[in-house]
């Protein structure tokens, strides 16, 4: 065996996410012949400087992985960045030993070679990095050099720079253009599509992913790779590829079942969104129905399946076929009713449009039939959104009488999100566009496009920070929203406005069956995940499923919650007995 590599989880958000992507790298280095370690600061987020000096006083990796899952909330109205905590991480790592540093992970990959320059580290991946992981570790171990590994960020003296593969085929033998940037690639190339990836719990220095479950109510479970849509402002056509890497059907069948065997029973697709290459998803859910039928003692049969989808397509024999394998919930992101504010957003790789909200509501139909729970989610604030817009969203919505209906305000923009590449290219580093907005803002946000930056660490950058290093959350927010521009200079102003325009659209008779958005002070209920006191509370009295199926008792559950605080607080005063 070589190596070893240690793999760095630096997430602090609470409830704990399990990072399933340390997973599968474990999975590929270890098949290659590499020892491989684990380190998670997620539950040693108090102290993570000793759990680091503990580690690295005992051992010396030749390679250190650090995965980065989320740059930020992507909430608009707290902007609260983590790579600022990830970098302080990775320093103290730095400091720690002399083994090169290599970032990747799904938030790495929206702006993969600022976050190189930013955390100072050797080396970045964007996409799945299983292949390229592979290839590093082991131009490392033989002392090659890594110039040549294909998709590899390195930290130059001249900034990030990135090896592009010698050539990509999208399909039938077509060849696509490779960019330095990587924009908009098919990954499929650096997905490990085979291999069962291996799934532990207590097993010393691999994620746990039993105790991840007990606190966080699900695991995760990953059928494809990549989205061919192009909606304008997903992330992950461009940071997971645009073509779908469908992963073997028995190999993610026999990892559901060793999960469900560890006793982690609500498992939640990682998808871009299941329902997408419908073909694919529908032959998986008949190869856990067969599973089931086939052996009564097999864990599936105790499967609680939760999964994303859009709304389209849905059919009934999908329907049929979620309920038979153990679909417990969907979550549907249909975004909006009106084809106005949809049209050249929730788009095709070609531009169109592909559902309605007919769709919606015949999707929200077909699962109720079947006693599956519905999550349905609007966002609003795109552009064209206006109060007359965003009222008939909230009634067709509310109508529908999902499980849970959930309303969003406002957007996180990124650096190759098309409406972030479009907006870059309205202002043309000379103007502002109304709607750019950030809390920490101290004047106009005027973004460049790629092509008059120097480089794209300086393109990317300008998303996070602004011109002086400080961090400035781009986000955006129709100002057809606001009754009154002088608000639109006010953060404060402009949030709490808009906030308290839609709480006003809901029935107060309602508010146990919707997600709103809040500020500071209006509600302890939000849909922010980061730190939430209603999630967190799941956790710690033992719900497992997805959080959002225990919305409607979040009353009696935050009622829970605080009694069992009160009771240890209590005990922990008790004179101990003799």
């Amino acid at each position: 065996m070589r190596g070893p590599v240690l793999l760095v989880n630096p997430n602090k958000v609470h409830p704990p996410i399990a990072p399933y992507a340390l997973d599968v790298l474990t999975t590929a280095l270890e098949d290659a012949g590499f020892e491989v370690e684990v380190l998670d600061l997620t539950f040693r987020r108090d102290d993570w400087k000793t759990c680091l000096h503990e580690y690295f006083a005992e051992r010396s990796p030749m390679l250190v992985g650090v995965t980065v899952r989320n740059t930020d909330t992507v909430y608009a109205f707290e902007q609260r960045p983590f790579v600022g905590e990830h970098r302080e991480i990775i320093t103290e790592i730095r400091r720690l030993t002399d083994a090169p540093v290599v970032g990747g992970g799904i938030g790495f990959s929206t702006m993969p070679f600022a976050l190189v320059e930013y955390f100072g580290i050797d080396y970045g991946v964007k996409g799945p990095g299983e292949k390229i992981l592979c290839e590093l570790a082991a131009a490392i171990a033989e002392g090659r050099d890594t110039s040549a590994i294909p998709g590899l960020i390195r930290n130059t003296e001249h900034g990030a720079v990135r090896t592009p593969p010698a050539f990509l085929t999208v399909r039938h033998g077509e060849t696509q253009q490779v960019e330095a940037t990587g924009q908009f690639e098919p990954r499929v190339w650096q997905v490990d599509r085979l291999s069962v990836y291996r799934r532990r719990s207590g097993v010393p220095n691999r994620v746990d992913n039993l105790q991840y479950y007990r606190r966080g109510g699900l695991g995760s479970i990953l059928t494809k790779n990549g989205c061919a849509y192009r909606c304008s402002h997903c992330v992950e056509p461009d940071a997971k590829g645009t073509r779908y890497g469908q992963r073997e059907l028995a190999s993610v069948v026999d990892e559901m079942e060793s999960l469900a065997a560890q006793g982690i029973l609500d498992q939640h697709t990682t998808d871009s969104e299941f329902n997408l290459s419908v073909a694919h998803a529908k032959n998986l859910l008949r190869e856990i129905v067969r599973r089931r039928h086939a052996d009564p003692d097999n864990p599936l049969n105790s499967l609680r399946l939760w999964v994303y989808c859009q709304p389209s397509p849905f059919d009934e024999e999908f329907a049929d076929l979620l309920a038979a394998a153990g679909c417990r919930g969907v979550n549907v992101g249909s975004d909006h009713i009106r084809p106005e504010v949809l049209s050249g957003w929730k788009v095709t790789e070609k531009g169109g449009t592909y559902y309605t909200f007919a769709d919606t509501e015949r999707l929200v139909r077909l699962c109720h039939e079947r006693g599956i729970l519905t999550m349905v989610e609007a966002l609003f604030g795109m552009p064209g959104e206006t109060p007359e817009t965003v009222r008939a969203c909230v009634e067709a919505f509310m109508a529908l009488d999902a499980t849970v209906t959930g309303f969003s305000l406002g957007l996180r923009l990124f650096p190759y999100t098309p409406m972030g590449m479009d907006l870059a290219e309205q202002c043309a580093g000379v103007r502002t566009v109304p709607g750019l907005q950030s809390n920490t803002a101290d004047g106009p946000i005027v973004l460049k496009p790629l092509r008059m930056c120097a480089s794209p660490a300086e393109y990317e950058r300008q998303f996070m920070f602004d011109e002086n290093g400080n961090f400035r959350l781009v986000c955006y927010f129709s100002p057809d929203l606001l009754p009154d521009p002088a608000r639109a200079t006010d953060p404060e102003e402009r949030w709490h406005g808009a906030v308290t325009d839609l709480w006003a659209l809901i029935d107060p008779a309602d508010h146990h069956r919707v997600m709103l958005p809040t500020v500071e002070g209006m509600s302890e209920h939000d849909n922010n995940y980061a730190d939430n006191p209603f999630l967190t509370s799941l956790g710690g009295l033992g719900y497992t499923g997805a959080f959002w199926s225990h919305w409607r008792g979040r009353e009696e559950i935050m009622r829970r919650a605080r009694e069992s605080a009160e009771s240890a607080a209590q005990s922990s005063h008790l004179p101990t007995p003799v």
